[in-house]
């Protein structure tokens, strides 16, 4: 059987999302428009409030992130730092926009930082639960890995501070990995 065509209103949200996030990245939540975001993405602005209702839902959606953080059962004899510092480098490569977005969104709002909280308290402390000798701690061996992972983005992918910049992956994750199991698996200090 064939395979149906998308639908022109999919295509519409796609482009719609596509030129927000690039906005969003570039402007911040506050400074970006429906308009500028509507022109962006070769529509009229109504369509951007028919499909989204307002400025912040259209956010949601562009902050609507799966970490696809891996399962830290599945990993087999993979070091569990090495997988999730080399898991964050990669979802950040794919989803620049987004991320960024929210990145100087959660630095200077407090809806964008009340989205990257859920986001990583949703999806990273489950994983710090599972592993980490006590699960009571969790939540601060969440957020430590959190400040790990979203510093070295901050500064690699958004601030483009040239020493992080410069590293290349493997040494990337040569550095941060032990850090990353550190907060995961040693006994509370």
């Amino acid at each position: 059987m064939p395979e149906k065509p998308p639908r022109r209103s999919d295509a519409t949200r796609t482009a719609i999302l596509a030129a927000a996030s690039r906005r969003f990245a570039s402007e911040g939540y506050a400074r970006a428009t429906i308009r500028a975001i509507a022109k962006d993405a070769g529509i009229d602005p109504s369509m951007v409030m028919r499909y989204y209702g307002s400025k912040e839902g259209l956010f949601g959606a562009v902050l609507d992130i799966d970490l696809r953080i891996p399962d830290p059962q599945r990993l087999g004899d993979r070091d569990v730092g090495e997988a999730l510092v080399d898991h964050f480098l990669t979802l950040w490569e794919e989803n620049h926009e987004a991320l960024t977005a929210m990145l100087r969104v959660g630095v200077t709002g407090e809806t964008g930082a009340e989205r990257i909280q859920e986001i990583f308290r949703d999806q990273l402390m489950p994983v710090a639960q599972r592993i980490c000798p006590d699960p009571q701690q969790a939540p601060a061996r969440a957020g430590l890995i959190a400040s790990q992972v979203l510093g070295m983005a901050l500064a690699r992918y958004v601030l483009k501070f040239q020493p992080a910049v410069d590293l290349s992956r493997q040494e990337i994750v040569a550095w941060l990995a032990p850090t990353v199991r550190r907060y995961l698996t040693a006994p509370h200090p």
